[in-house]
């Protein structure tokens, strides 16, 4: 059952009124007392449902989202998600178009955006490549009042409205703290493999692991990073290489192309122990956790970030403000024993 305002008035032990204040951001409660409703928002999992009050309201928001149009299979989740909120969009006075791009391709994106801005949507939701262009390119959409939303990998510098996102310094950082915990002492060498260091949050990710591993497991030494542009084909043969390392102690997957990975080393013909850890659950990961392939996948919950997208475009669209505990998006951590 879903948490209503009364759960949230029981778990804060305060009046409906209040909550009421809390959620529309409005004046007159206490800053403690606000912390107290807001935390019970976010240990409830409660998602104000705005679509009543947007009916009620007879607004209509016309929404963009920008998406790289490679295969990889957490990509294609997200789009599928897009698309299924386009679907029963009627339902909350929205409409939706999406625009594919090519992965990591800055121009592409650049000129996506532009086609965005003339068509004067509500709002724009897109992956981003970091570069100055794309960052200009939001920065003008800004300008003209149009809130815009960073997915998956934020934006350096720009002016972009929020990010619906996990925190992927703190992904890289757990994934590097239960690669130690799994080789157990051992040293030797790791690899990461990345899509491209174009991407924020690739970046993000190697930052976090790299500190921790240096920081906590000297023992262990990262190898330069294998840039396989979410390329199963491109990441297998990057990963079969790597595998040649009699050294070779442990494997961390920070981007996509995980079906690549999963090839190369259901391939490899010796039985060193090698710890891997990868990102996205998707049915390709979960079978490779279950056959011992992979030792632990981080996930992020696509639906949700997509839904966070919508909820903050039309959120700045009528001018308020986003509550934060709503919008977090949580890192989560598939083993074996606890697929879903």
């Amino acid at each position: 059952m879903k948490p209503t305002v009364h759960d949230i008035a029981e778990r804060a032990g305060v009046s409906l009124a209040t909550i009421d204040r809390v959620l529309n951001m409005r004046p007159g409660v206490h800053a403690a007392t606000r912390a107290r409703v807001e935390a019970a928002i976010a240990e409830l999992g409660y998602v104000r449902d705005i679509a009543a009050a947007n009916l009620a309201k007879g607004r209509n928001y016309s929404l963009v989202f920008i998406l790289p149009g490679n295969d990889n299979s957490f990509m294609a989740t997200l789009r599928a998600e897009v698309r299924a909120a386009a679907a029963r969009a009627h339902l909350e006075r929205t409409a939706i178009r999406v625009i594919e791009v090519p992965p990591f391709n800055a121009a592409a994106l650049t000129e996506a955006l532009e086609v965005a801005r003339r068509e004067k949507p509500s709002g724009v939701a897109f992956v981003a490549t970091d570069s100055e262009d794309v960052a200009e390119a939001a920065d003008r959409l800004a300008e003209d009042g149009i809130a815009t939303v960073t997915l998956v990998s934020d934006l350096s510098g720009s002016r972009r409205d929020h990010y619906a996102g996990v925190d992927n310094a703190a992904a890289g950082r757990t994934a590097a703290s239960l690669m130690g915990r799994f080789l157990s002492g051992r040293g030797g060498d790791v690899a990461v493999v990345a899509g491209s260091m174009l991407v924020r949050d690739h970046r993000e990710r190697l930052e976090g692991f790299r500190s921790v591993i240096e920081s906590e497991f000297p023992q262990l030494r990262l190898l330069p990073v294998l840039e396989g542009k979410d390329d199963p084909a491109t990441v297998e043969a990057l990963v079969g290489g790597a595998l040649g390392n009699a050294a070779l102690s442990g494997v961390y997957s920070l981007g996509a192309g995980n079906r690549g990975l999963i090839r190369a080393l259901r391939a490899r013909g010796d039985d060193r122990p090698l710890s891997v850890i990868a990102h996205e659950l998707t049915e390709n990961t979960a079978n490779a956790l279950r056959e011992g392939v992979l030792d632990a996948v981080l996930n992020q919950d696509a639906g949700h970030e997509v839904r966070s997208a919508i909820r903050v475009l039309k959120a700045r669209a009528d001018g308020l403000p986003v509550i934060a505990a709503q919008e977090r998006i949580r890192i989560d951590i598939f083993l074996r024993d606890n697929l879903p």
